[in-house]
């Protein structure tokens, strides 16, 4: 890590006023770069082997910062391989995001290797092996965020997002991933029924997460490798077209003191049936 010495006094600074810009969906894609704040998400920047462009790190913090990185986490100062800018603590103090600022913000440039635009040929020739989330209008960043972080702990390999789902680079979206963002590959998509119907023309069953009268029940039919799952906006769940394309529905048996699970929590169940408990022989128990 390469430490400038001159503390940063200024908010008008250009490392601080990019940070700053970041805030913003449309300077994110101008810059190709995002921001998160703390230690636990530099360290896992680092361990998954993400572009950082530059540190923030407040004067009175730096020591604490880098001593945590490396006894919690085991990233010592010389894995860190960016730049870091010491800032004056009543500047970074307006900066920070959270409400009990750990010293630290992190500046990266957008893993383009991992997170693609697609369009809905390239589901023609996908491996038959990947398993495969899909998620249509899902416009809440920490929503998205924790699907992210749920699909990663199950074995996900790849999730598939409508254009309209929450920007994965928000600040929120990174928090709630808590990293696993870093290592997920997420293909946005313009038309979610077609890269559907691409997927059942390689002979995969894609299930839509809905409540109609053909919906089976989750836990009550066979669930094998290659089978995908879809999951619609919080509010309004999926689209017609989605669902129609799917051709097969499941919904999750609940109590009648719920009327319905918010997204993510959703996400969570439904991963963990399709996913997280295949056996080798592509069963689910």
């Amino acid at each position: 890590m390469e430490m400038i010495r001159e503390i940063v006094t200024s908010s008008q600074n250009k490392y601080v006023s990019l940070a700053r810009g970041l805030a913003s969906k449309k300077n994110r894609e101008n810059e190709k770069k995002f921001r998160f704040d703390g230690v636990k998400l530099l360290c896992e920047a680092v361990k998954k082997g993400l572009e950082l462009d530059f540190l923030l790190m407040d004067e009175s913090e730096e020591r604490a910062v880098l001593e945590k990185a490396e006894k919690l986490y085991g990233v010592k100062e010389t894995d860190i391989n960016c730049k870091a800018i010491k800032v004056a603590s009543s500047v970074f103090d307006k900066l920070s995001e959270e409400q009990a600022p750990e010293g630290v913000i992190c500046v990266a440039k957008y893993a383009q290797d991992m997170h693609c635009e697609r369009d809905a040929e390239f589901f023609k020739s996908i491996d038959k092996d990947e398993k495969i989330l899909l998620l249509e209008s899902v416009r809440d960043p920490q929503n998205v965020g924790a699907i992210i972080r749920v699909a990663a702990a199950f074995g996900v390999d790849r999730i598939v997002m409508s254009k309209d789902c929450a920007d994965i680079y928000s600040s929120k979206t990174v928090r709630a991933s808590m990293g696993t963002l870093f290592s997920t590959k997420v293909d946005r998509v313009a038309d979610i029924p077609c890269a559907i119907r691409n997927l059942t023309d390689l002979g995969r069953r894609v299930f839509a997460a809905a409540l109609n009268r053909e919906a089976q029940k989750l836990g009550e039919f066979s669930i094998y490798n290659g089978d995908c799952v879809v999951i619609g906006n919080e509010g309004h769940g999926l689209s017609d077209e989605a669902i129609a394309a799917c051709g097969r529905t499941v919904f999750i048996p609940m109590s009648d003191r719920v009327e319905s699970l918010n997204a993510a929590t959703a996400a969570a169940v439904l991963v963990w049936e399709f996913f997280g408990s295949q056996d080798n022989g592509g069963n689910v128990r």
